[in-house]
């Protein structure tokens, strides 16, 4: 019986965590759930589409797959790194995301990394900025691990369902 009470606290101390790939948009570490993220490949070539929001590269050719590509920096209207003045996607690497009704890849500048964070240590995003951003509820919350701060990301919410609609239209 004594085994048991000690399996059953040893078990109470196991914390829910989530996994996240995460990576750098301007200065500051972004995360997205990793079950959300299909794969990571280098950017492949891309193809400009018309009518597509700036945000929208284009779209490209992955796995065989044709996929709108974004750039997330220039959605959330952050500047790139000091020195680049036009945005070059050479050397750069797109999150292939399959949401229940689209599939897109986001570029990002540097090779993601997988990390585990326990859920605890994920605080709601402060109240001010989400009511700033009303129409763009896309932060999960803030991640903080060793000294980080990581900004987690609900995918889903990142685009409007207008920007949804055009997606679908142009892949």
């Amino acid at each position: 019986m004594e085994q048991d009470d000690l399996r059953s606290k040893r078990d109470l101390k196991v914390e829910a965590v989530v996994h996240l790939i995460v990576f750098k948009l301007g200065s500051e570490e972004y995360g997205i759930r990793i079950e959300q993220v299909k794969e990571v490949t280098i950017t492949p070539e891309i193809a400009r589409m018309p009518k597509t929001p700036p945000f929208i590269k284009g779209v490209a050719n992955i796995r065989g797959d044709i996929i709108a590509i974004m750039d997330l920096e220039e959605r959330f209207q952050i500047a790139p790194p000091t020195g680049e003045t036009v945005r070059d996607y050479k050397n750069t690497f797109t999150l292939a995301l399959e949401a229940s009704d689209f599939t897109m890849g986001l570029i990002v500048r540097e090779m993601p990394q997988s990390l585990t964070i326990p859920i605890s240590q994920i605080d709601k995003t402060p109240a001010f900025i989400q009511d700033l951003n009303i129409n763009e509820n896309f932060i999960e919350g803030i991640g903080k691990i060793k000294g980080r701060l990581i900004i987690v990301l609900d995918i889903l919410r990142i685009l409007s369902s207008l920007e949804v609609q055009q997606l679908k239209a142009s892949s």
